[in-house]
């Protein structure tokens, strides 16, 4: 039967091309069909070898992204995922050991398998365009690269770097990958099949590596071992993210070889597979998805953003349009109130673009400051980030919808009014949408795209659009207060603030919730938010008669605002928050000061502020950082329900 998916050729060189372009699918996957191709490719190969063999893809949208997700949800038993596992890995230990040289031809994106598969090339070359990326970024998944990435990876770059990788599951450039030693070339597009051809009959011996990391890598291996799970430790508990642990266990035990490992150990196949992590960040993968298909039927590609006000907020959104290629006019009262803001923004371009001043001069003279407003008339997208004043707000985008184009998306960054509020001083209520994006900006994925009864579907559309534009994840949420993120977090926040007036010590309030795998502890996140919002957020929710817990009350009183104003419930130094060490944890108190947190989300889906479930589960991970390994706040309600906690 003729393949599907993979393509051979010969040139008059006698090298042979594949080519991957899976088929009924807009990105190579490596699924048991593909996989069984590469297998009778490699057969063919075998019968009539060639000079050398260059790996490519078919497709505009990257090299290969990695496994079959779908496929491997399906796996239904150990025996299973094992037999997945094998099959991986003998095919690339195959294609590894083969006579004549091979090269990965990695042009976009190159992703777990697809780069386990590409490192069992002898050669790799990366073309230098901003698409490419390489990644092992299973253990985001809750599993590991087990189809060679394990074992050769370390080999080739070391094992430090190799570590860093396959744990953080971060993905390298083009120009990195050279670097590091992923790739031993990077070319421009225009020349990488001559560099292809070069570099294959070249007759280069791969990339060996220095004496020093190959002592780290052979008998000096639990060292680096011993380092790396101190440092993984800190970060993350193995009852809650079991592959990181088994990565470092099975590259200094096995080899990088999971075939190996015992089936009763917790780095075994069969362990991860029973784990429930694994199933849980499959299922975030997937929710992350469904976020980023919001917006993908708008045919809107914003070229001039606008923001109207200079804060924090507003700065670094204006910062993102301009990082992002956008030309972004900044306005305020006065140029002294944006000069911050561009100094901020300096930093980060400075920060996202190492090594490449002339990237950061670029995004810099992107965002122009602009105290008059000028802007408003180019914009495609109009953005309010001023104080939460309901009739500044409103004035203000009466103002905006007056000099705007017809067609310019109008949105408000509110955190606490509604939109439908401040849209009654328009002439077309329909034009505003709230665009709610999370501090800080540059770390947060998740903007809430809100919309009012009165929203038309095409405003709708854009601004969700506008956010996948910024790589946010955009969340469509109805017009309520708090919308989702807020309306449950102030619940949560609250509930621990009332723990403190009853003289439970913040750092034992935190350290139950980092134990239970929030990234940050509810009263380090009201001192970071600062607590003049937590008093205004609290009564935008609750109501101007709201009890404020007594705690808050007074430090608020006393100027004690949090990070912002160095003191807040914890002193604050150089960005840190300084903590005394934590006293013993009452027993219940992480279920208690989640149980407001987890009723608000039921009563989010019960009101409609959500579509369903999964997308209060989504907004949640990605709005507050709740512990991905547990699906979700739903997901961990019904999860512990079944469990009978």
């Amino acid at each position: 039967m003729a393949p599907q998916h993979w393509k051979l050729e010969r040139d008059a060189d006698g090298i042979a091309w594949a080519t991957l372009d899976v088929a009924g699918s807009s990105t190579n996957t490596l699924g048991s069909a593909v996989m069984a191709e590469l297998a009778g490719l490699l057969d063919a190969l075998d019968r009539q070898p060639p000079k050398g063999l260059v790996i490519r893809s078919g497709k505009a949208t990257g090299f290969i992204a990695g496994a079959d997700i779908e496929e491997f949800t399906r796996i239904d038993s150990p025996a299973a995922a094992r037999a997945l596992v094998e099959r991986g890995w003998s095919l690339f230990n195959r294609l590894a050991a083969v006579a004549y040289p091979t090269l990965a031809l990695v042009r976009g994106h190159c992703m777990g398998g697809g780069f386990e598969l590409a490192l069992a090339c002898r050669y790799r070359l990366a073309v230098d365009e901003p698409t490419t990326r390489m990644a092992l970024p299973e253990v985001m998944l809750g599993i590991y690269p087990a189809w060679g990435g394990m074992l050769r990876l370390p080999r080739l770059v070391g094992p430090a770097a190799a570590l860093d990788l396959m744990l953080t599951g971060k993905g390298v450039d083009a120009r990195k990958a050279k670097r590091l030693g992923l790739a031993d070339d990077c070319v421009p597009p225009r020349v990488m099949e001559s560099a292809a051809r070069i570099t294959l009959l070249s007759g280069r011996e791969p990339r060996r590596l220095p004496l020093m990391q190959r002592l780290l890598n052979g008998p000096l291996k639990g060292v680096v071992a011993g380092k790396a799970r101190q440092q993984t430790a800190a970060k993350v508990r193995p009852e809650h993210y079991p592959a990181p642990f088994a990565i470092i266990d099975i590259w200094a035990r096995h080899g990088g070889n999971a075939l190996a490992v015992p089936a009763d150990s917790p780095a075994s196949l069969e362990a991860i597979f029973r784990s429930p992590t694994a199933r849980n960040l499959v299922r975030v993968f997937y929710l992350q998805e469904r976020l980023k298909a919001f917006g993908k039927d708008a045919d809107f590609a914003p070229k001039r953003v606008h923001v109207v006000g200079a804060g924090v907020m507003g700065g670094d959104i204006a910062a993102e349009c301009a990082l992002r290629g956008m030309i972004v006019t900044l306005q305020d009262q006065s140029i002294e109130r944006i000069a911050p803001a561009i100094a901020r923004a300096a930093k980060r371009f400075e920060r996202k673009f190492r090594g490449q001043p002339r990237e950061v001069r670029f995004a810099l003279d992107r965002l122009i400051p602009d105290p008059a407003g000028h802007g408003v008339a180019q914009a495609d997208v109009v953005i309010e980030a001023i104080f939460e004043n309901l009739e500044a707000k409103r004035a203000l985008l009466a103002d905006v919808e007056r000099r705007a184009r017809p067609d310019a998306v109008l949105a408000s960054n509110t955190s606490s009014l509604r939109i439908a509020d401040i849209a009654t001083g328009l002439a077309d209520p329909a034009r505003l949408v709230g665009v709610h994006f999370f501090n800080p900006v540059a770390m947060m994925p998740l903007v809430e795209v809100v919309r009012t009864a009165a929203t038309g579907d095409e405003a709708f559309r854009r601004a969700a659009a506008f956010v996948r534009k910024l790589d946010k994840l955009p969340l469509p949420v109805k017009d309520e207060p708090g919308f989702l993120v807020n309306a449950v977090l102030g619940p949560y926040m609250y509930e621990a603030l009332r723990c403190v007036d009853e003289g439970i010590a913040p750092e034992a309030i935190d350290a139950a919730l980092t134990a239970f795998g929030m990234p940050m502890g509810p009263i380090e996140l009201v001192d970071t938010v600062g607590l003049d919002i937590a008093v205004a957020a609290g009564k935008a929710l609750a109501g101007a008669d709201a009890v404020l817990p007594k705690a808050l009350a007074e430090k608020v009183a006393a100027g004690q605002l949090g990070k912002k104003s160095g003191q807040g419930f914890y002193r604050w130094e150089a960005g840190k928050a300084q903590k005394a060490a934590a006293p013993g944890v009452p027993d219940g108190l992480a279920r208690r000061i989640l149980a407001p947190l987890l009723a608000a989300t039921e009563n989010c889906v019960a009101k409609g502020v959500v579509e369903d479930a999964d997308l209060a589960d989504a907004g949640v991970i990605f709005g507050t950082g709740f512990a991905p390994f547990t699906g979700g706040p739903l997901m961990h309600s019904r999860s512990a329900g079944a469990a009978g906690h």
